[in-house]
Formats: C-alpha cells, sequence, structure tokens
C-alpha cells in the first residue's frame, strides 16, 4: 500500500532551488519511500521522527501510519541536519 508523500514548503523550495542530479535522487528516494517507508526510513534515537540518507543529504520525515502518509519536514546537508534540528 503507497503512502502519500506531503513537503514541508522549505523542502520544496529546496528541491527547486538544488543542482538537478540531487533534486531528481532526492524525488526518486521519496517515491521509494512511499511504497514502503520503513524500508528506507532510519528511526533517531530519542526522536520521534525518522531519516532518510541520500548521498550527503539527510531528510527529517514523520510517519502517520493512520493516515499513511509520510511528511518530509526538513532537508539539508548532513552536517547542519541535525544541529538545526535536533
Amino acid at each position: 500500500m503507497s503512502y502519500a508523500v506531503r513537503l514541508h514548503p522549505q523542502v520544496d523550495r529546496f528541491l527547486r532551488k538544488c543542482e538537478k542530479g540531487l533534486g531528481r535522487r532526492i524525488r526518486r528516494k521519496l517515491r521509494m519511500v512511499a511504497e514502503e517507508p520503513h524500508i528506507y526510513l532510519e528511526r533517531l534515537s530519542g526522536q520521534d521522527f525518522y531519516k532518510l540518507r541520500v548521498g550527503d543529504y539527510r531528510a527529517l520525515i514523520d510517519v502517520d501510519e493512520g493516515r499513511k502518509t509520510v511528511f518530509v519536514r526538513y532537508i539539508d546537508h548532513r552536517k547542519r541536519v541535525y544541529q538545526r534540528h535536533p
């Protein structure tokens, strides 16, 4: 069963402005997550959300099992993503 993928406005802006190749890789990975989220996502220890790895970039994601929704709340380089959103 497929999940709906929703993007935070900052994530949508990031994907529009980033390099084409990176944007395609992230969108492809998000389509894969929509099909089977628990295969590709890793729960962050001590947190209520998951991370998705795409090269040197990380996406912080909420999964709503009841509504079958994956909400991408933030994407950034791995050096910065955990500092800005603990």
